[in-house]
């Protein structure tokens, strides 16, 4: 008897593209202080692009001030648009009036990052769940009371605490009724803005957790602002490390995680705590002078230079692009080199024996 032949596996194909942002700028003008010079602008974020693919988490990432949180309100259409795209499937939320983004925002909502100045202490936590969906008009009464008691359980309360207000819950309890208001909709894409920054340690991972877990019960798609490294990496599938309103590095988890390329990039991880390098890991941490830039008049090469323990005088006089390296793998740094194939930064990241070059 001939053996049944076995068909060959195909390829996992990539999950198709939700939400895809293109060269957008978000500028503030200023008060004109002088009517007789210029007014001036802040580019809060300059010529941001990247892409999110359904069911996966895109991690933002960047000191206070870098624009990660503007790039988010921007996404979401609370904060304007002075140039570029934001397309959520093929819809262009840049290109929405009033009233066609009021009918849009079901299929996107945020999460803030204080759970308790986002909840207001008049209302009834039940109240706040369902507000979306009594402003959307979604559903019948009865049908939006039993949407709220699913949504309390699905983020780990009781269907009976929805009578009760804020104040008489813990802060990881108020972020976990963010996160059931924001899932009223049945959202596409949710847009995370530090969740867990405001939490205890111990209660980050228990909200982590939680949104992992109905990321892959819901085919929940995220956009994920954070400043904090193990956060990030605990969460993410892509993540955008950005730097004066620009991304310096954008990579998948593990590439990224292995092997940063970015100056940036790398002094952010080499902050990370690890109890496994110990006061050695801690001593080596690379150590950046100065303060970045002003976002008014950003200098006209590297926006990093200024700071960075291995720049050059070339950094500094002309802006460098974002530059595929590998495959999903982007850098905006002159000194990445290929070696052997691979691509190489001109900064390591510290081990217990290798000695860093520090800024002075």
């Amino acid at each position: 008897m001939s053996p049944t032949p076995v068909s060959p596996v195909a390829p996992t194909e990539a999950p198709p593209v939700l939400l895809t942002v293109t060269d957008l700028h978000v500028h503030f003008p200023r008060p004109r202080a002088n009517p007789f010079k210029d007014a001036e602008v802040v580019r809060a974020v300059d010529g941001v692009s990247f892409e999110v693919r359904r069911g996966t988490t895109l991690a933002v990432v960047g000191e206070s001030g870098s624009g990660k949180t503007t790039t988010a309100l921007a996404v979401m259409r609370l904060a304007p648009i002075t140039q570029g795209s934001v397309q959520l499937g093929t819809t262009d939320l840049s290109q929405l009036d009033d009233r066609a983004m009021r009918e849009a925002r079901r299929r996107l909502q945020i999460i803030f990052q204080d759970p308790y100045s986002s909840l207001n202490p008049r209302q009834r936590v039940g109240d706040a769940v369902r507000a979306p969906l009594d402003l959307m008009k979604i559903g019948t009464a009865e049908e939006r009371t039993r949407r709220v008691d699913e949504l309390f359980t699905a983020v780990g309360l009781r269907p009976e605490q929805k009578n009760l207000f804020p104040h008489q819950f813990s802060g990881g309890q108020r972020q976990r009724i963010n996160i059931a208001r924001a899932l009223a909709t049945h959202p596409e894409l949710v847009v995370c803005d530090e969740p867990v920054s405001a939490l205890d340690i111990a209660i980050r991972a228990q909200i982590l957790n939680l949104l992992v877990k109905l990321q892959r019960e819901l085919g929940l798609t995220y956009l994920f602002i954070s400043h904090d490294m193990a956060v990030v990496e605990h969460i993410c599938d892509e993540i955008a490390v950005m730097y004066l309103g620009q991304i310096v590095e954008r990579a998948p988890r593990k590439a990224f995680f292995a092997r940063p390329l970015h100056p940036y990039s790398v002094a952010l991880m080499s902050a990370v705590p690890d109890v496994r390098g110990g006061r050695a890991r801690a001593a080596q941490r690379i150590q950046l002078s100065g303060d970045p830039p002003s976002p008014i008049a950003p200098p006209p090469g590297c926006r990093f230079a200024g700071r960075c323990p291995v720049a050059e005088p070339a950094c500094a006089e002309a802006l460098p692009p974002l530059v595929q390296v590998e495959p999903d793998h982007w850098v905006r740094c002159r000194r990445v080199e290929q070696v052997d194939g691979r691509p190489v930064g001109p900064l390591a990241l510290p081990t217990a024996t290798q000695a860093l070059p520090v800024a002075a």
